[in-house]
């Protein structure tokens, strides 16, 4: 799959709320562990992405995003940026998201190897995110270079009302 691969501003991601705050609700309804229960509210939805479009506007966030030949968005994913001064190397990959009628065309992929590139840029070496153990999302994670640290049981509640354990990675990234 040869998806478009690019970075949003925050007047970008204001003018696609919709569709991002859609994304939101297709994959959280699809059983994503991303911080939000099934069934997700659009009003939920769209307060979520004001604050993505507020950390953009701060420069504490880079929003990348996977799109269709039409230009309909896929799929996302964000770079949090450690803004205090013994942390600027690194940064939090967070909420990555396809939806669920792109899912199986290699965006994930192109979406985290696309990030790891942007941290690049920006000066970012060492990455982190965490997951749910047991997610098909690891697979990808391994794959693509990602280190399993550990989990913490009971870290974060399911739709069904089940405690999981998270599954914590890592990455450190090449300056070239």
């Amino acid at each position: 799959m040869k998806a478009d691969i690019e970075s949003l501003t925050a007047d970008d991601a204001r003018a696609h709320a919709a569709e991002l705050g859609a994304l939101l609700e297709d994959v959280v309804d699809g059983g994503a562990s991303i911080g939000f229960l099934s069934p997700l509210a659009p009003s939920e939805a769209r307060d979520y992405w004001q604050t993505v479009v507020r950390a953009l506007a701060e420069g504490s966030r880079a929003l990348l995003v996977a799109r269709e030949a039409d230009g309909a968005i896929l799929g996302t994913v964000q770079l949090d940026l450690v803004m205090r001064p013994n942390g600027r190397h690194r940064g939090e990959v967070a909420k990555l998201m396809v939806h669920r009628l792109a899912r199986r065309r290699g965006i994930g992929r192109a979406l985290m190897l696309a990030v790891d590139e942007h941290a690049r840029r920006l000066g970012r070496a060492t990455l982190f995110l965490d997951t749910r153990l047991g997610d098909p999302a690891e697979r990808l994670y391994r794959s693509v270079g990602w280190t399993f640290v550990g989990s913490i049981p009971r870290c974060a509640r399911s739709t069904n009302g089940a405690l999981d354990a998270n599954a914590i990675y890592y990455k450190l990234l090449d300056r070239g």
